[in-house]
């Protein structure tokens, strides 16, 4: 993987911070000066920490661990959800349900309940209905489904969170700290980059910031993905060559 460049980086505007008076303090140490009153992110502590952030993203994926990928903000939330459907990555992107992670037994149950849905209308299930029905059942379902619909297969907890904005996400973050679950994090220079565990200092308000950002580690992770997929296949045609290798060896009869 090469190394992130910080003129490319430019180019993208993740260099703009937030205004002065509203810089966390704890966000200094990733900020280059102040221009016009605008706090400017030094590029070469971003290209350090976002390629240390997409190691452990492809290693995840190569591991097929998940990553639950969270944008809720307006300005990102489209651009985040076409990325990961293009690349069948789980998101959250309509608002974080609280309990997810902290109580992910029960939140489970709606999921489950929007997949259930979702099969009594391919059946034609529905078409017995009366409309008025038919048409409460359809609501009902494209409700659960603008919120759920991004972790319709999610079986368990998620191994990591990659979120885009952590004041956005507050409640995510404070999940995720309580039972363990490590966090990647754009962090634009008005949070505290702490509260996460792979932080990356950016400009998280901007379209094109967002973009850039999310296709450089969604697509971390499904190379590592892909990588993992290449490595059971090839340790599977190993065990299958040595078995029929096996297979050809003749018995020998003991002598009488």
């Amino acid at each position: 993987m090469a190394p992130s460049d910080p003129q490319k980086l430019l180019q993208y505007g993740l260099h703009l911070g937030h205004k002065k008076q509203k810089v966390h303090p704890k966000s200094r140490k990733f900020i280059h000066s102040i221009e016009k009153g605008v706090s400017i992110i030094d590029l070469f502590k971003t290209a350090e920490l976002l390629d240390i952030a997409k190691d452990f993203i492809k290693k995840l994926g190569t591991e097929n661990k998940v990553v639950l990928f969270v944008a809720t903000k307006k300005v990102g939330r489209d651009t985040v959800t076409a990325l990961c459907k293009e690349q069948n990555v789980f998101y959250m992107t309509n608002k974080w349900v609280g309990g997810l992670l902290t109580n992910y037994p029960e939140i489970s149950k709606n999921i489950e309940r929007m997949n259930q849905m979702r099969e009594e209308q391919a059946t034609e299930a529905w078409n017995k209905l009366i409309k008025h029905e038919r048409v409460a059942l359809e609501k009902k379902l494209n409700r659960i489904a603008s919120i759920y619909d991004g972790v319709s297969q999610l079986k368990a907890l998620p191994d990591a969170l990659c979120i885009l904005d952590i004041k956005k996400e507050s409640n995510a973050v404070i999940e995720a700290e309580r039972i363990g679950i490590p966090v990647v994090a754009v962090v634009d220079t008005n949070v505290d980059p702490d509260v996460v565990d792979y932080p990356i200092p950016a400009n998280d308000d901007a379209v094109l910031s967002i973009k850039f950002l999310m296709e450089e580690l969604i697509g971390s992770y499904v190379d590592g993905r892909k990588q993992g997929e290449k490595e059971v296949a090839k340790a599977a045609a190993k065990v299958a060559k040595v078995a029929a290798a096996a297979a050809k060896v003749p018995l020998v009869t003991p002598a009488s």
